[in-house]
């Protein structure tokens, strides 16, 4: 049976101050996309509102604009995708093997909040499938609750974009909260690499977790050995 991937990706364009634009950050979905498609999965994208998914600025710009990002946008078939992302109504979890959240700062607007999002994280993970993160993609699962009422992610070892990392990217006074300290006030075991923005990732059973932009490649090949 070949495995399915759900990758979520982000509606937002802008952070609250709309002259600061934002968006997902194109390596996150790019590096694991690679991953996951050299072991022959298959995958879809959907985002909490469905539709577009704009770019961050940011990722399109050196360093972060590598070979993986460059041949996904020169190539009209896979920008479509991003165009016509699918809506949480749409997908029957049963589907898939694995959801996974790509990041960049818009994430953490509408990604906490999606209750389809939500519902389909809860059902693949309580079944033994992965649901698995990479940089601001833990947003995605800030609010999401199991069957019995409790955070996902409480008394779970994982990690994400550190604040530490945030506030040398220069963008903590525009995020509008601080998703290191809340994921830690839902009871999230949280972990960082000892240095800024080198890769780190983190297995906890069937939770996969990457820290930053850098994290995402090592994030999918952790989801493909447990695969």
């Amino acid at each position: 049976m070949t495995k399915r991937i759900l990758n979520v990706v982000t509606n937002v364009g802008h952070y609250d101050d709309p002259s600061h634009p934002t968006g997902l950050w194109l390596s996150e979905l790019t590096h694991t996309w690679k991953v996951f498609q050299d072991h022959g999965f298959e995958q879809t994208l959907v985002s909490p509102a469905g539709g577009p998914s704009p770019l961050e600025p940011r990722s399109l710009k050196f360093p972060n604009y590598d070979k993986t990002a460059k041949e996904w946008r020169a190539d009209p078939a896979r920008m479509d995708l991003l165009e016509k992302t699918a809506s949480p109504d749409d997908i029957d979890s049963a589907d898939y093997d694995a959801i996974y959240f790509t990041g960049g700062h818009a994430v953490m607007y509408d990604f906490p909040d999606s209750a389809g999002l939500q519902r389909i994280t809860r059902e693949i993970f309580e079944r033994g499938g992965i649901v698995a993160s990479v940089c601001h993609g833990y947003c995605g699962l800030l609010n999401t609750k199991l069957s019995d009422g409790s955070y996902l992610v409480a008394g779970r070892k994982l990690t994400g974009f550190a604040w530490q990392e945030e506030v040398l990217a220069g963008a903590s006074k525009l995020v509008p909260y601080n998703a290191e300290a809340e994921v830690k006030n839902r009871g999230a075991r949280y972990e960082k690499a000892l240095l800024p923005f080198v890769s780190y990732a983190v297995v906890d059973g069937n939770l996969v977790t990457g820290q930053n932009p850098g994290s995402a490649k090592e994030t999918a090949k952790k989801v493909a050995a447990l695969l």
